[in-house]
């Protein structure tokens, strides 16, 4: 039994008047008895009960699940580095590996009517519209999985975020944008996106993961509803990786992860005849750079993927656990796991 600031409240036996003891009167010795026999019940009964309640419980969901959640061991550090490595080895290897980052940024710029740009424009307008729901559903599972749903961020605040999203109509290509994309939240039914970008991102998976990033930006907008998540994200991730990952940081770290949960879903949801491993990869791969450099608002591209790969170790596991580039696969599909079976 607790009082209101957690501590431990002695339990007091309530004895009614009519059962009192007055010791001031002698009792015959039946009487006598039959007292003594009822003050040891009481003791008993008392000292039963205060145990009971003073014991802490060491079950349930709340008590339990946040810190099972929140482990992560040198194993996990460990896979996660090989992850790092598999996915960036896996981009020379696939035909439809995403151009680092810094490689785009060496390059000249290229026109709106260039080939590779108008093929990276046609798939970001093509997928836009399932990117949409996918943002949606990531920030609903973020929230709930961060405890944040209905008390950090409201379901309001959702329908508001959704309502942002849901008015995103179109892909600019913007030659000046260079190896950017970008949303202007006081005009967000727009996404622009640089040719270099656009030509950079040679799957459905990549330009999935970037269209995500930018959709969470404007699902969060102008009044940052999406901050509390933000600020967890980046808790969770500076506590795993070391790094510094406050304010914008955090912000685009979150974005980040949104995108490469959207890329998963998207990939659960389509069948393909590229391995798993593969499809996962890509959306991380525009990160795998030679000139790894930060600034104040964003990690470096490789400590990108460090930190989503600690947020998710799953998806780490995803690309490690599996022969990466061996042979020609079967069309891979999901099948419902039981909960002795595992999960995802």
């Amino acid at each position: 039994m607790t009082d209101e600031s957690g501590r431990m409240k002695r339990a007091r036996p309530h004895v009614r008047g009519s059962a009192a003891l007055h010791w001031g009167k002698a009792l015959p010795f039946r009487s006598t008895l039959a007292a003594c026999v009822l003050i040891v019940i009481l003791i008993s009964f008392t000292t039963g009960s205060f145990a009971q309640r003073s014991r802490p419980s060491k079950t349930g969901a709340h008590s339990a699940a946040p810190a099972a959640r929140d482990v992560f061991t040198a194993a996990d550090r460990r896979l996660v580095e090989k992850a790092i490595g598999a996915t960036c080895t896996e981009r020379v290897r696939d035909p439809q590996g995403s151009t680092p980052i810094d490689e785009m940024q060496s390059r000249p710029s290229l026109p709106v009517n260039n080939a590779d740009a108008l093929a990276g424009a046609r798939r970001a307008e093509r997928l836009l519209p399932t990117t949409r729901k996918l943002v949606i559903n990531a920030i609903v599972k973020l929230a709930k999985e961060y405890d944040l749903y209905t008390v950090g961020i409201s379901q309001t605040r959702i329908k508001s975020a959704t309502a942002r999203v849901d008015s995103v109509r179109r892909v600019k290509a913007d030659v000046d944008a260079r190896d950017n994309a970008s949303v202007a939240l006081r005009e967000s039914r727009t996404i622009e996106f640089g040719t270099i970008f656009l030509a950079g991102l040679k799957s459905d998976e990549a330009m999935i993961s970037v269209l995500a990033h930018e959709l969470t930006h404007i699902a969060s907008g102008q009044a940052d509803s999406l901050r509390p998540l933000f600020r967890a994200i980046g808790r969770r991730a500076a506590t795993r990786t070391g790094l510094k990952i406050q304010g914008q940081r955090a912000e685009e770290l979150s974005c980040d992860l949104v995108g490469a949960i959207a890329a998963r879903e998207f990939i659960k949801q389509n069948v393909s005849w590229d391995p798993l491993p593969r499809r996962v990869a890509r959306a991380f791969e525009h990160n795998c750079v030679d000139d790894d450099a930060s600034d104040e608002d964003h990690l470096s591209p490789r400590n990108t993927i460090r930190a989503l790969f600690t947020l998710d170790v799953g998806l780490a596991g995803e690309i490690v656990n599996s022969n990466l580039g061996g042979g020609q696969p079967a069309p891979f599909r999901f099948m419902e796991l039981t909960p002795a079976a595992g999960r995802f």
